[in-house]
């Protein structure tokens, strides 16, 4: 990967056109909106862009975004992926791009430098936060329209500014992004305050099967396909689930563990002080952020448990 400056990667998105932009398997509201933002800034300054339509986008997310989506035959020349640290998650209709990604924008610690080009923003709280700045540096200014969908990104990936991934930077971005005519207040409502009754349910079985270790301070929550059955809770119901786990004072450490089929598991971990999520997660081949990473761990559930327990004593009180 050639890595690249906000100035370098300004420039090579300037003297290119006919633009495809993809993200992740599972989308968030990061990879959603910076790929919606990135493509209606590129698309104002009279470039062709197109989202891929990603089909596990949920239906909180899609109205945000299908509006870019690009029609079926589109032959893009550059394809530019965002919020994707590793192509092994990349979006499930995607998998042909794999090893022909041109420029990736990203914010992850982990990114495997899988694209020819790359602007690499650790320090940044959201993808969402790089792309805003690229806008600015593109046009010199950003359109309610492309801020609307970047907002979203910055206020998912820090839980409305409450993770400490957020810094006076962040604050800084979102109030640019205001400043463009968001409408915050309304958006941290429907992504931060309301919940269905399905998700309710599910996260009153989740408590119940929490699971404390490390003298109490590391929590394991569980969350098994009979408990989504039991609850009516589907994919809409899942943002920001690990958040269930991370509400109990006195843990240092909590661990959502999600059944995607009978024999797999998809971990969350997420930190506070003294544990470093992204180097429990690389035990079994995950990663991503210092209090923020995951990965999949194969087995049942004991089975992810153990590893997940073992990778955690090996990296406590590590930073």
């Amino acid at each position: 990967m050639t890595t690249l400056t906000l100035e370098e990667c300004r420039d090579w998105l300037s003297e290119r056109d006919n633009f495809l932009i993809i993200n992740h398997n599972r989308p968030d509201g990061d990879a959603v909106g910076s790929a919606a933002g990135l493509c209606r800034g590129l698309r104002e300054l009279g470039k062709q862009a197109y989202v891929l339509p990603n089909p596990e986008t949920t239906s909180r997310y899609i109205v945000y975004t299908r509006a870019y989506y690009a029609h079926e035959g589109y032959a893009p020349d550059w394809v530019v992926a965002v919020d994707l640290a590793d192509e092994g998650i990349i979006q499930i209709n995607a998998l042909d791009y794999r090893g022909k990604i041109d420029l990736a924008i990203d914010h992850h610690p982990s990114n495997k430098r899988y694209a020819a080009a790359g602007l690499i923003m650790e320090e940044k709280a959201s993808c969402g936060e790089i792309v805003m700045q690229l806008l600015c540096a593109l046009s010199g200014r950003l359109s309610s329209e492309a801020a609307l969908p970047l907002y979203i990104a910055v206020a998912t990936d820090t839980g409305c500014f409450r993770y400490k991934n957020t810094k006076a930077d962040t604050h800084r971005a979102a109030a640019a992004l205001i400043d463009a005519g968001v409408p915050a207040g309304d958006l941290n409502r429907e992504f931060f305050m309301l919940k269905s009754p399905s998700r309710l349910k599910l996260e009153s079985l989740m408590i119940e099967s929490l699971d404390f270790f490390m003298d109490g301070e590391a929590v394991i929550c569980s969350l098994t396909l009979d408990m989504l059955r039991r609850s009516g809770a589907g994919e809409e119901d899942l943002e920001d689930i690990a958040v269930v786990a991370g509400q109990i004072r006195g843990t240092e450490t909590s661990i959502t563990l999600r059944q995607v089929s009978e024999l797999k598991w998809k971990v969350s971990v997420r930190t506070g002080i003294y544990a470093n999520a992204s180097d429990i997660c690389s035990e079994f081949g995950g990663g991503g952020h210092g209090m923020a990473a995951g990965g999949i761990i194969d087995g049942d559930l004991e089975t992810a448990k153990a590893v997940i327990k073992a990778a955690t004593a090996k990296h406590w009180k590590s930073k």
